[in-house]
């Protein structure tokens, strides 16, 4: 009887650490060291067609929404995975919204926004666009909340926008 308890409790112990090691291994450092592209010498580097969103003559949109363990930023490129960094142009009109219904969002850029405003409310029912006027690369956090939530039923996540000032 002792020994099956053990096992099981050995078994326990095993599948703990492995859910930590996939944990650690998904979420940990990425791109030679550091978990964001902001926080390496050159991140307009990553910028390409493939992660560049709209034009100076062509918004940006990006879609904000409740996920079930969190929130997603995803810009309206082919192919674009969600909370992962993308790069618009000094000059793009970038569009904030939410496909999903009954979905309010807020965008933090911290201290430095590279819009002419702080913070950014919207939702489903209310997108929001601002003009990007400042190149660099900027950390944002985003809130999304489905309508009624309540306490802790709203999902946070962190992206990265690179604005460039090439043509």
């Amino acid at each position: 009887m002792k020994i099956r308890g053990f096992a099981i409790w050995f078994d326990l112990v095993l599948l703990a650490l492995l859910l930590m090691s996939s944990y650690v291994a998904a979420t940990g450092p990425q791109r030679g060291g550091n978990k964001y592209v902001c926080s390496e010498a050159n991140p307009e580097t990553m910028c390409s067609a493939g992660t560049t969103c709209g034009s100076v003559s062509a918004p940006c949109t990006v879609d904000i929404k409740r996920t079930a363990n969190a929130a997603s930023v995803t810009p309206g490129i082919a192919g674009a995975k969600s909370n992962a960094p993308f790069c618009v142009k000094v000059g793009t009109t970038v569009t904030w919204n939410s496909s999903s219904k009954n979905v309010g969002f807020v965008l933090d850029f911290g201290p430095s926004s590279p819009f002419d405003q702080g913070t950014i409310i919207g939702g489903s029912d209310r997108s929001v666009s601002a003009v990007a006027k400042k190149a660099g690369c900027y950390k944002f956090s985003a809130g999304a909340c489905v309508s009624g939530a309540i306490y802790g039923m709203c999902g946070q996540t962190s992206s990265e926008i690179i604005v460039t000032s090439g043509n």
